[in-house]
């Protein structure tokens, strides 16, 4: 499922270039029937480069709009239904972008807005499966595997939007994963259910192992938040400083990397878009990989959670750090920028049995709540990063890659700082609440 979400996301990104008009308008007399055919399976529109960047950066008012609110709501309502009915959400929107399109920026921009809502939701609310679902010796594998998503959905929509903007038109992009995701939306209602106890197709004895591992664990259903402890909180505050560096890093070595391959190695659209899709591959694996050795060492009781959780966002923060540094200084060649570019991107995944589970481990009765603001915090990180990322770009175009990444290299070192002197694994005490324990 968390493959999807990005999978749409990405489908914009690559069709706005056969969607944007070329130098000659619609219609021009002398164009070939060939241009026209192609005009009716790939409709351009006339945007400027202003208005592209409205259109592909509208999803995410959407998404920072909900992010809050539905961590709290979470905790309360059905997670079953909130999460499907949002899929379903996002994907309508999907089919509907065609026609937004051809009414004009505005009803597109609307639709990308409603189409963040939905993937806000299913972004977070998801989250709150494993507080009920996750026994604290699996925690680390499932959520990686589930995370992991995050990186396997751009891959499959790099390598199948162009293919299918060739042979089908680019609208079929929309409607084939807008389809799929009603199909998962309804997949998901169906299938999935809000507590192991109530799912029919599980043993009773995988029922107990779940439930008694989490027995202590209480809930927050129709409990208010106490936000002056959280405020206070300083495990919490290392945990967002460290989610603002992780997204940090992401949208700097993901968003960017096609500009930097096309800067550095001078290939062409196709040859990028396969290059690009690399470091998601690679991501993927790596991310299936951490959960399973962050469990193993727990499982054998070889490092505690706290080291644990210090010791892979160690790893997640400083080796992009350090390959994005290799990556300006140390690649000379093709095969050593490729390299250099997968691992500065690809090892930001151990950050997942890192800072991102860690609210789990504090405050699991506010994790929904908490994961809706630590991700906030983080997309503050990664607008700031994309944004300024531009800014050097277009002012230093000689050394703007160099200043890039030693920046990104500053925020994840002062952030790792801060998080290894205060970061905690343990429940808080103001989320020890006595009432409402399962047992």
């Amino acid at each position: 499922m968390t493959s999807s979400l990005p999978g749409k996301r990405m489908c914009l990104s690559l069709t706005v270039v056969a969607m944007v008009n070329s130098t000659e308008p619609h219609g021009w007399p002398n164009t070939s029937t060939k241009d026209l055919l192609d005009n009716i399976k790939n409709p351009r529109y006339n945007w400027s480069p202003e208005i592209r960047g409205v259109i592909l950066s509208s999803i995410l008012y959407g998404m920072l709009i909900v992010k809050i609110p539905v961590g709290y709501l979470s905790g309360i309502y059905s997670i079953r239904k909130m999460v499907s009915c949002a899929l379903i959400l996002s994907s309508l929107s999907s089919l509907l972008i065609p026609l937004a399109a051809d009414a004009g920026e505005m009803p597109l921009i609307a639709c990308r807005v409603v189409q963040g809502l939905g993937q806000g939701t299913v972004s977070i609310a998801q989250h709150m499966v494993w507080v009920k679902w996750a026994p604290p010796l699996e925690r680390g594998r499932l959520t990686s595997l589930s995370v992991s998503g995050l990186m396997l959905g751009p891959f499959i929509a790099l390598l199948a939007t162009g293919f299918i903007c060739q042979a089908l038109g680019w609208p079929f992009v929309f409607y084939i994963f807008g389809a799929c995701g009603c199909a998962l939306g309804l997949f998901w209602f169906i299938l999935f259910y809000d507590d192991p106890k109530d799912h029919p197709c599980i043993s009773v004895d995988e029922k107990e192992l779940i439930t008694s591992s989490l027995m202590a664990q209480v809930t927050s259903s129709g409990q208010s938040l106490p936000i002056k402890a959280m405020l206070k909180s300083l495990p919490l505050w290392a945990i967002s400083l460290g989610c603002f560096a992780f997204s940090w890093t992401n949208h700097v070595m993901f968003l960017y990397s096609p500009t930097f391959i096309s800067s550095r190695l001078h290939v062409n659209v196709t040859e990028n878009g396969l290059l690009s899709a690399l470091p998601y591959l690679f991501s993927w694996v790596l991310g299936i990989l951490v959960g399973q050795v962050a469990d193993l060492f727990l499982s054998r009781n070889m490092f505690c959670v706290t080291t644990i959780r210090k010791l892979f966002t160690t790893l997640g923060l400083l080796l992009p750090s350090l390959f994005g540094i290799c990556l300006c200084h140390l690649s000379s060649g093709f095969h050593s920028t490729i390299i250099f570019l997968i691992l500065a991107s690809a090892t930001s995944v151990f950050c997942i049995v890192g800072i991102l589970i860690n609210p789990l481990d504090i405050a699991p009765r506010y994790y929904g709540f908490l994961k809706g603001v630590t991700v906030l915090i983080g997309m503050t990180g990664g607008l700031t990063s994309s944004t300024l990322a531009g800014i050097i770009l277009n002012r230093d175009p000689e050394s703007s890659w160099s200043k890039i990444f030693f920046l990104m290299a500053a925020i994840n070192i002062i952030s790792l700082t801060f998080y290894l002197i205060f970061a905690k694994a343990e429940i808080q005490d103001w989320a020890k609440e006595k009432q409402h324990t399962r047992l």
